[in-house]
């Protein structure tokens, strides 16, 4: 026989209801938590889309007192707080002739498992880059993944710009992972000039 209390049928709705407020304060705050983490990786590709599209002019409007300086290079530092980055540099390679590279150092960790998270992170968020040049050119980087390896020490993916153009083909975004002597793996990423050489680039790495 059905209970006709009332007492307990206003228990057993005010349970009901609390159980239902229960359950949309979840789905809510999953929700905004997630919203929470998004702003932090669209902050850092707002300020790289910012990198790329001053490449065109040798990074004028985001380059700031001189650093270092050797006949080689010449270190700028970077006038743009690019989010996320520990610290990021503009250089000017004078070898050939000017050419100019962009550098973020994303993550200094003694931990290769750690950078190669990172960098396993840092790639999703860069391949198929949709980013305007100097010129307004709409374009989209692309590049090929590939695994680091802790005893190779050295691993870089290339993004090329697409689709294919006279000013598209001079500017490459690339991520790298590199071990730097004495216990620092450092995860990087860099906007350069299609010209620079490519002994500059191998210099980069600490054994």
């Amino acid at each position: 026989m059905p209970n006709t209390n009332p007492t307990i049928q206003l228990l057993m709705k005010k349970t009901v209801k609390t159980l239902v407020l229960f359950t949309c304060l979840s789905v809510l705050s999953g929700g905004l938590s997630a919203q929470l983490k998004l702003p932090v990786s669209n902050a850092f590709m707002n300020d790289l889309k910012k990198v790329i599209a001053d490449h065109a002019s040798h990074f004028d409007h985001i380059r700031g007192e001189v650093i270092t300086e050797s006949p080689q290079t010449t270190e700028y530092q970077c006038t743009l707080q690019v989010n996320g980055a520990e610290e990021s540099s503009i250089t000017k390679h004078s070898s050939k002739k000017s050419n100019y590279s962009w550098e973020a150092v994303m993550l200094t960790t003694e931990s290769f498992e750690k950078a190669k998270q990172k960098f396993k992170s840092l790639y999703n968020q860069l391949n198929n880059l949709s980013a305007g040049l100097g010129d307004h050119q709409q374009v989209r980087f692309k590049g090929d993944y590939e695994s680091p390896k802790e005893e190779k020490k050295f691993t870089a993916i290339i993004f090329k710009a697409s689709p294919s153009t006279e000013g598209s083909d001079k500017v490459k975004l690339e991520l790298s992972l590199q071990f730097h002597s004495p216990m620092e793996w450092k995860v990087k990423v860099m906007v350069y000039d299609q010209e620079r050489a490519d002994e500059e680039r191998g210099s980069r790495v600490e054994e």
